[in-house]
């Protein structure tokens, strides 16, 4: 009896030791002053019936704020891995936002990442929400990593801490999974294929659909009264679904990946209308040693798909053309006993935002702008560092991108989008 006893409680403490795990609590609080200030101006000039016009004045809206995530993202996160035996190995992954700076709830709803993953041999296969893939090439390549005033004009085109009306020139501020998508299912390639590495996701819309799709809210009825209607009261629209991938190579001091996605921002089943974003981007990065340098090429474009050419032609009678944006990026850095100088340099050039007849007779230029950002990070420890940025935008042709802060007054129109400057002084800690 008591050798049964002793070999029930071997096996049980071997069962034990096969499937070991860990949680870890981790976190970020990230605390900067933060300073904006956004310029618009009157680019109206007198004319033959009103020689006598005489320009309104600037409007510059400021504003000085103490704010979170000047550096790094403030969160709060437990992540934890059970070894299951025979390379097996079974992840959660529980990460939320923290409004460190007032207090409010941020961290308890997980939506920076919630995910449960099995790993091996064969890589890794993650569910829940996750960022996307071609979010990865936006951050890891840019100096700022898409954290404060310095954060890169690709990211903030595709309606990243833009507070703009950047949807009037491309609609990229609708894209709700830019950085993460809900509800995905991703796939990551095994870390011993020679630095190659790679991501894929799918990601579900969750939306009801209808058989006779006539019973499709709000009806025919509603539609034929306002053919313009999306509304969309059953959530049958295809919004949401997203699908990406990301291959790079990392060796040494390169690393250079490419990604491609298509996310579905909107649909109208009795138009016979779904539209989607597409985008690709190309990153890469090589370390000197002395310095690293950052490059990245972006490339956005909303396409709107009908179920018929009479459509079409009914809703695209004057040449309207896709909208899309091409974004680069170059940036430095440069280490300095226990700091770090950043340097980059962004450009945002819009395509399509008008009809093909304004901009054939030259109403209309397409917008543009660019971006200089510099900043300083002082390493105190391991893990925790103080930092400044500055970060200045040129606005052209109407684009309206900010470092961040208070909006643009444009009076209706009259007044237009010139310039955009903000700094952070703030301090990181991390746990």
């Amino acid at each position: 009896m008591k050798k049964s006893l002793v070999a029930l409680a071997a096996l049980a403490v071997a069962g034990i030791a096969s499937a070991q795990s860990s949680v870890t609590l981790f976190g970020v609080v990230d605390a900067t002053i933060s300073g904006f200030s956004n310029k618009a101006e009157d680019k109206r000039s007198p004319t033959l019936e009103n020689p006598t016009f005489v320009r309104r004045a600037d409007v510059t809206t400021s504003q000085t704020v103490l704010r979170n995530s000047g550096y790094n993202s403030s969160r709060l996160g437990f992540r934890g891995t059970e070894d299951l035996g025979g390379g097996l190995a079974a992840s959660f992954w529980l990460e939320g936002a923290l409004s460190n700076d007032d207090g409010t709830p941020g961290g308890q709803n997980w939506q920076r990442r919630s995910t449960v993953s099995l790993s091996g041999n064969f890589g890794e296969i993650r569910l829940g929400r996750d960022y996307t893939p071609t979010f990865w090439n936006d951050t890891v390549f840019d100096p700022f990593g898409t954290n404060g005033v310095g954060t890169n004009l690709i990211s903030t085109a595709n309606g990243y801490n833009n507070p703009g009306s950047v949807i009037s020139q491309g609609g990229f501020i609708q894209n709700t999974t830019y950085a993460r998508a809900s509800n995905s299912i991703g796939y990551f390639l095994p870390p011993n294929l020679g630095g190659v590495y790679g991501q894929f996701m799918y990601a579900f819309n969750e939306k009801t659909s209808f058989d006779p799709g006539t019973r499709t809210p709000p009806g025919p009825e509603a539609f034929l009264a306002n053919p313009n209607t999306n509304a969309d009261p059953a959530g049958i629209s295809r919004a949401g679904r997203y699908v990406g991938g990301r291959i790079g190579y990392a060796n040494g001091p390169l690393d250079v990946a490419l990604a491609y996605s298509q996310s579905t921002v909107a649909s109208n089943f009795y138009a016979g209308t779904t539209t989607n974003l597409d985008t690709w981007n190309l990153g890469a990065s090589y370390d000197f040693g002395v310095a690293k340098l950052f490059g990245e090429y972006s490339n956005a474009k909303l396409k709107q798909d009908t179920s018929s050419n009479f459509v079409a032609g009914v809703t695209n009678p004057f040449g309207f053309r896709n909208p899309g944006a091409d974004g680069w990026l170059l940036g430095v850095t440069v280490p300095v006993g226990p700091g770090l100088i950043r340097a980059s340099y962004s450009a945002v050039d819009y395509k399509n935002t008008g009809t093909l007849i304004s901009e054939r007779l030259g109403f209309r230029p397409d917008p543009k702008a660019d971006k200089f950002a510099i900043g300083y990070v002082h390493n105190l420890s391991k893990r925790t560092a103080l930092y400044a940025t500055v970060a200045r935008v040129n606005n052209k042709n109407g684009a309206d991108l900010t470092v961040g802060g208070p909006a643009f007054v444009t009076e209706g129109g009259v007044l237009t989008p010139k310039t955009s400057t903000g700094y952070d002084l703030g301090l990181r800690h991390s746990f």
